[in-house]
């Protein structure tokens, strides 16, 4: 069997190689975060929940799976957990029985800020090695490129 030409692999081109520098950092990243959580009694996706809700309390199952790129139904297997820890509550809403607000408890929200507070330590020590102008040109480009992901928009660069 022959190997292909070397040319027709990604690896030595920018755009696929700096890719791969990203992804790399953020899993490696997600290990660092996964080590911290893990004193704390929590999982990343159940912290990942609970960060959520302490930033905007009251949202629906919804409206979270949307804010996680998840299906309502993982959500649907992983609150029970979160409830029947005493971390999350599920109220009716007020206005429409049917809907369901979803709440960190006291508890909830004590754990889901000690776990925050381990993530910004953990992102305060990774960023330390860009300066501020960096960090604020990395955080431009991620939103930029998001938002070219979600608007379904691929712009071929013009040379």
């Amino acid at each position: 069997m022959t190997e292909p030409p070397k040319s027709d692999l990604p690896w030595d081109r920018p755009r696929f190689r700096n890719w791969l520098a990203v992804a790399r950092v953020h899993s490696l990243w997600a290990q660092r975060m996964a080590q911290a959580l893990q004193p704390l009694g929590l999982r990343m996706a159940q912290f990942d929940i609970m960060a959520n809700l302490l930033y905007e309390p009251g949202m629906t199952q919804q409206r979270l799976a949307e804010k996680l790129f998840v299906g309502r139904s993982n959500l649907s297997m992983a609150l029970p957990d979160l409830e029947a820890s005493g971390w999350v509550r599920r109220d009716a809403d007020a206005e429409d029985r049917r809907v369901r607000r979803l709440y960190l408890t006291a508890e909830g929200e004590a754990l889901a800020r000690q776990a925050l507070a381990e993530e910004t330590t953990l992102l305060d020590e990774m960023m330390q090695v860009l300066t501020d102008e960096e960090c604020n040109l990395v955080g431009t480009l991620m939103r930029r490129l998001g938002d070219s992901l979600k608007q379904g928009v691929i712009v071929k660069p013009s040379s």
